[in-house]
């Protein structure tokens, strides 16, 4: 069994901070997304891993590395154009061969892992399976129509969806996928749509079954979809502190305080996690709080929030809440009464808030 991760697209939906970084690189809880698809395929015991990834840039490459830290291979797989997932699968077959693969999309995030489907498959006698989760919007997604107990069809982003489920971006095939994705023509939107190779194994008499996922599933296309998928991950931390915490600090609930972070006449309520090397100064830290590395916070209020690297956050009047700072923001006081304000903002950013 081997691992097929897709690392590509533009971000457009979480631009501004996707116009300087890979969206698969965002980090969730103070960890790239990409790591939680990269640790999922490790905790199923698969040891080699493809990575497809945009060829203008090396980014995703240069930051996960070959593999070593998590005891894998890992082989990139440069995507020139995005064509569609079923694009992507083709751009790997050489890679895959004839081995059963799990193709794991790099922005979805499963509690639990995937090692359950992966066995469930391994037992079976499927050519393809597929995970399914209850949205709320299933327009979004590929959608299964379900038929005692079979998917008996499967239609992406459908006007009207024949079921309340989604196709969650976890699939697992064996090579007879690679045919149903070259019999496939472009889609309205110019794309070779993976829904489009599972509906051509279902009417060409291939086994395709399912597992729903009873836990949480989050596909983090979109702002709202980060700060859920932050607060889902923080939700299960395991507290340590291996920073500073002050006799003047009151920090409780679930909290993660990295090497070399300092509280100090401050309240954190967890579940919180704070990067290496932040001061946090007589401010509130709430929950659902994600703080990256070498982050300044003082005298300011921040909850339900994604901070991510090297950012300052200094006397602000009014609580920062359900944000997203990319890397290098500043967020300061400025003259002036100070009113509600809701964040998402690039790298290199700078704010004044008035």
């Amino acid at each position: 069994m081997k691992a097929l991760i897709a690392s590509g697209g533009r971000g457009t939906r979480l631009r501004p901070i996707t116009h300087t970084q890979n969206k698969h690189l965002i980090a969730i809880a103070n960890k790239p997304i990409l790591h939680y698809a990269i640790e999922a395929a490790c905790n199923a015991g698969i040891k080699e891993i493809g990575i497809v990834h945009n060829s203008d840039s090396q980014e995703v490459p240069n930051t996960i590395g070959d593999g070593s830290r998590w005891g894998v291979s890992i082989t990139y797989i440069p995507q020139i154009n995005p064509g569609g997932l079923a694009q992507v699968v083709l751009l790997a077959e050489k890679f895959i061969g004839n081995d059963n693969f799990i193709f794991y999309l790099g922005d979805n995030l499963v509690v639990g892992g995937v090692k359950k489907y992966v066995d469930e498959f391994t037992k079976s006698n499927f050519n393809c399976w597929l995970t399914l989760s209850k949205v709320k919007d299933p327009q979004r997604f590929g959608v299964p129509e379900i038929k005692d107990g079979k998917i008996i069809s499967i239609e992406e982003k459908p006007i009207n969806p024949k079921s309340g489920y989604a196709v969650a971006g976890i699939y697992i095939y064996d090579k007879n996928i690679f045919t149903a994705c070259k019999a496939l023509k472009p889609s309205a939107r110019g794309e070779l749509e993976i829904s489009d190779a599972h509906q051509w194994l279902i009417e060409n008499n291939f086994a395709v079954g399912f597992s729903e996922i009873t836990g949480w599933w989050k596909d983090t296309g979109k702002p709202t979809d980060l700060l859920e998928a932050n607060r889902l991950v923080l939700d299960n931390l395991i507290p340590s502190n291996n920073g500073t915490i002050e006799k003047t600090a009151n920090v409780a609930g679930k909290v993660i305080i990295e090497e070399g972070a300092i509280i100090k006449d401050s309240v954190v309520r967890g579940p919180v996690i704070i990067g290496k090397n932040c001061l946090i100064e007589g401010s509130y830290i709430g929950p659902f709080t994600a703080i990256g590395n070498n982050t300044t916070i003082k005298n300011s209020e921040v909850e339900y929030s994604i901070i991510l690297r090297d950012c300052k956050i200094i006397n602000v009047g009014i609580r920062i809440e359900g944000s997203i700072l990319g890397n290098d923001v500043e967020v300061v006081e400025a003259n002036g009464k100070p009113r509600v304000h809701r964040f998402m903002i690039g790298d290199q950013s700078r704010v004044e808030i008035s």
